[in-house]
């Protein structure tokens, strides 16, 4: 089984305007909602690759119920812990042309310490052996930036492999916890350690750096140039196949859902990423909120491109 962690998810509504006039009624020509939340994303890449998954996490009011029907309409598993207040509700204002947009997000509803740990007892009681959990995204107000490294500690105990995705202090205490693979982007990894990271080699050794800290493996993605696999053995770059770039929101979370499904049946962490790399290239080449499906994925996958880093 595969389960993805939410820590804060969101109800995300789109409007469409023709222009962008301020201090002025606007009407929307169009609007949609969205189910938002990155490990929802990656449920959903799953559901396309026709794997199942579970996705946990804590909901809240009619806008988490509203997450939680959206999710069971698309197949998708749920077991969430329920809080106090509304899960948040971001706001996008976008013009036609897409040329300007305005995004407003809310924090989300305080999630309390009583409810922290019935998130942190029901990993406990679901995590098994061998399986596999994405912990990704922002924590909601009153959860700290070691929540995830507890999950992780949790998940260690029962030998399941996690894969986290997140930012700053929230990751840096997590690879202490040694996930197994993390997955930042350039621009985190130089945040977090304060190395450059302007070609292969820096972003090799910047990624060295957080399996230093403690992570096994290292994923860094470098958008439409693919990703770079650090482990203790060996340095893989991943090239991306070539695509007609149409909306790049989401790749990165379709990206950990390709490599976690490969990784479930088994395959090789290194073709594991060109899986990844494939899903989150199918994402991007698709309009609006759409995630990539099997048989493109499966199309984009014949034209990755593997090639050995060697460190200095």
């Amino acid at each position: 089984m595969i389960y993805t962690l939410t820590p804060n998810p969101a109800v995300d509504r789109e409007l469409t305007v023709p222009a962008m006039e301020f201090d002025s009624a606007l009407r929307a020509t169009e609007s949609r909602i969205d189910f938002g939340g990155k490990g929802f994303n990656v449920s959903r890449l799953l559901k396309g690759m026709d794997a199942s998954s579970v996705a946990v996490g804590f909901l809240a009011g009619n806008a988490g119920e509203l997450l939680q029907k959206g999710l069971q309409s698309l197949g998708i598993g749920t077991d969430f812990v329920w809080v106090a207040g509304e899960t948040r509700t971001n706001v996008s204002i976008v013009t036609q042309l897409h040329d300007h947009y305005i995004k407003v997000n809310e924090k989300g509803p305080l999630v309390d310490a009583v409810k922290q740990r019935e998130l942190l007892d029901k990993i406990d009681s679901l995590a098994k052996r061998g399986e596999w959990w994405v912990l990704a995204g922002s924590m909601p107000p009153g959860v700290a930036d070691d929540f995830y490294a507890r999950v992780v500690k949790v998940l260690n105990k029962h030998e399941a492999h996690a894969i986290l995705d997140t930012t700053g202090e929230a990751l840096r205490l997590g690879c202490v916890e040694k996930p197994y693979l993390v997955k930042p982007n350039a621009e985190e990894v130089h945040a977090l350690t304060g190395l450059p990271v302007n070609n292969t080699a820096e972003i090799s050794a910047a990624a060295a750096e957080l399996r230093r800290i403690g992570a096994q493996n290292v994923v860094v993605s470098m958008g439409k140039d693919g990703a770079l696999l650090h482990t203790a053995a060996e340095t893989w770059l991943t090239h991306s196949p070539k695509i007609q770039e149409k909306n790049p929101i989401g790749a990165g979370d379709s990206m950990v859902g390709g490599l976690v499904w490969a990784l479930s049946q088994g395959i090789s962490l290194k073709e594991a990423l060109g899986w990844g790399v494939a899903s989150g290239a199918a994402t991007a080449s698709l309009s609006g909120t759409e995630v990539g499906a099997r048989p493109l994925i499966e199309e984009l996958f014949k034209h990755v491109r593997f090639e050995k880093f060697e460190t200095v």
